[in-house]
Formats: structure tokens, C-alpha cells, sequence
């Protein structure tokens, strides 16, 4: 707000607490902003943010139903669809691949705070304004693992941990017995991981071998 007499901004508030989301809204009117509309979950922040078009949508990164990234996949397409609606992801978790992917869109009206770092109510609502205004706000602390994330998406990210364990158990030479005697499991069980890995990485089927030289190349080329 740039004047007494400026509209104050209207906000939309995602989060599955309901007590943070409660907490929020009362500090954000007292310092007159304008809540236009809460959600405990993706889906419903994206249909009050379809509904009010706000000026800002705060979002949580981790909410129903998977508790992963529904918030963040929410504010990619708050972003898609209203460009003019800024996000602000107010989280206790750092997730990278999405954020590079909101981030490297246009990174104008996005921020990204952690919530156990926020130590005063006037940095939040610095950076509710900044983002509001087409700034952008990262935590240093985001900043840091995005940079160490920054390389494009490759299919070895679709990998599980213990996929890539198989693979780097492959790598290594070893044959399935030994994987399996490694990992304390069932060859028929490293079988079918050594299945997906070669799915995952696009490789089809052939009458040889070379599939299993090919995964163990994607992965030293990594």
C-alpha cells in the first residue's frame, strides 16, 4: 500500500493448519491487509485463488492429501493461470525440482520462506509486499540447495533411492546375486527394481544385454 487511501492487498492463505492459518490472518488484518480466502488443501487454494484472484496466494508446500508438493505443484499453476497473483510459499521444507521449475518461469511476484527462520512478523510482511509489488523473496537458505540442484531434470531423478542404489551396485560390476546379498533382499526383488530403472531411463527392451551397459552409462554421466 503506497497511500492512505490505497486498496489494501487481498490474500489468500493454504495451509493444513488451521490454527497457523488463523494466527495469519489475524496478524495480516491487523496490519490491514485484506483476507479474501482460506484453504486447508491444493485443491481448495486453487479454487478460492480461481474464485477471489488475489493479490497474493501464500501457500504451504506439504498439504492433503499426500502431504508432499501439492503446494508448490498449486503455486506453479496459480502462476500459469493468473499471472498477475503472486505466490509466496511459506514452508518448513525445502523441495528443489519444483521451485526450479517456478523459479526459472519468472521468478517476479514468487517467494519462497521457511517458516522456523521468519524471526519477525515485519520480514513476512516485507516480503507479503515485495512479492505483491513483482519482487522476489528466496531464503538464503532455499537459494543455497537450489544452487547445489541446478543442473536440468534428467531421467535419473525419477529414480527412488533404493533404485539408485541398484544402479550404483550396477555400476560397480556387480552381478544380481551380489546386489541383492548386498541390500538384504531377494534377487527377484532386484530384478524387478533393475525392471523399473530400465523404464524410468526410457531404455526398451532388446534381445542383448547392452540395456544394463546403457543404465550404467546414464549413471556415471550423471
Amino acid at each position: 500500500m503506497s497511500g492512505s487511501d490505497a486498496r489494501p492487498l487481498r490474500i489468500v492463505l493454504a495451509d493444513d493448519s488451521v490454527l497457523f492459518r488463523s494466527g495469519l490472518a489475524h496478524l495480516l488484518a491487523d496490519e490491514g491487509f485484506e483476507v479474501v480466502g482460506e484453504a486447508g488443501d491444493a485443491a481448495g487454494a486453487l479454487e478460492v485463488v480461481e474464485r477471489e484472484r488475489p493479490d497474493v496466494a501464500i501457500l504451504d508446500i506439504r498439504m492433503p492429501p499426500n502431504h508432499r508438493t501439492e503446494g508448490l505443484e498449486a503455486a506453479i499453476a496459480i502462476r500459469d493461470r493468473h499471472p498477475t497473483t503472486a505466490v509466496l510459499l511459506l514452508s518448513a521444507h525445502v523441495e528443489t525440482r519444483h521451485a526450479i521449475r517456478l523459479i526459472r518461469a519468472d521468478a517476479a511476484g514468487v517467494g519462497y520462506l521457511l517458516k522456523d527462520r521468519v524471526m519477525r512478523e515485519a520480514d513476512l510482511l516485507d516480503a507479503i509486499r515485495r512479492v505483491a509489488a513483482g519482487g522476489s523473496v528466496i531464503d538464503p537458505e532455499v537459494v543455497g540447495q537450489l544452487l547445489g540442484r541446478a543442473r536440468p531434470h534428467g531421467p535419473l531423478d525419477e529414480l527412488t533411492p533404493r533404485e539408485r542404489d541398484v544402479l550404483a551396485l550396477m555400476a560397480e560390476g556387480r552381478s544380481n546375486q551380489a546386489i541383492a546379498d548386498r541390500l538384504v533382499v531377494e534377487p527377484k526383488t532386484i530384478e524387478g527394481h533393475i525392471r523399473t530403472i530400465f523404464s524410468k531411463l526410457g531404455l526398451e527392451p532388446e534381445p542383448s544385454d547392452h540395456r544394463r551397459v546403457l543404465a550404467v552409462l546414464t549413471y556415471l554421466r550423471s
